[in-house]
């Protein structure tokens, strides 16, 4: 069960510190809380998460919430490494693909809630990747982006038709993959 709110002492504890030190942040609108019904300060999920990247950089809200899953599907291992830094920097649990073959078998393992796809690959192309991906009903929720360095209008017409649900250029600026990965994942 995925919590949405905390009270200050959960909260406190995800922070490693003093249940005083978590009121004061609240009373002071460091930490945005709210009061309920009952007299007691809740704290929202996003509010604790955002709160821990800007002001608490030495934990991890990866590990303590349990980021969103991408896996980043792409045969250059640069470009991988260049994805994966960016992601993980903002939260996101990563894991790779080297080409479409691999993709189900991590697909199903790790069970990703958004996937980079590039479009050209050896052996099973992206093309082919998304649609299986989206025929399948124990699969189809994944977002998925395609990403290619080949932008032609035929190819942008045809991985859309297959199923994604964005394109990007290769490329493309860390700003304008965030956006549009939080985005799809906010839907």
């Amino acid at each position: 069960m995925k919590k949405d709110f905390y009270s200050i002492p959960e909260a406190a504890n995800i922070c490693s510190v003093g249940r005083t030190t978590m009121w004061r942040w609240v009373k002071s609108g460091e930490l945005q809380g709210f009061l309920t019904p009952g007299g007691k300060y809740k704290i929202r999920k996003e509010g604790l998460e955002s709160f821990i990247q800007k002001k608490m950089k030495h934990l991890s809200a990866v590990d303590i919430f349990q980021g969103k899953k991408i896996l980043i599907v792409d045969d250059d291992l640069q470009i991988l490494k260049i994805i994966n830094k960016i992601l993980s920097s903002n939260g996101y649990k990563i894991e790779e693909a080297l080409d479409g073959f691999e993709v189900g078998a991590k697909t199903m393992q790790f069970e990703p809630d958004l996937m980079i796809l590039d479009l050209y690959m050896s052996g099973m192309d992206g093309f082919e990747v998304c649609e299986r991906i989206k025929e399948n009903p124990k699969t189809s929720h994944i977002k998925i982006i395609a990403y290619t360095g080949f932008d032609t209008k035929e190819n942008r017409d045809r991985i859309m038709k297959a199923g994604a649900d964005d394109y990007l250029i290769k490329p493309v600026e860390k700003s304008v993959m965030i956006q549009s990965i939080e985005a799809l994942l906010d839907q």
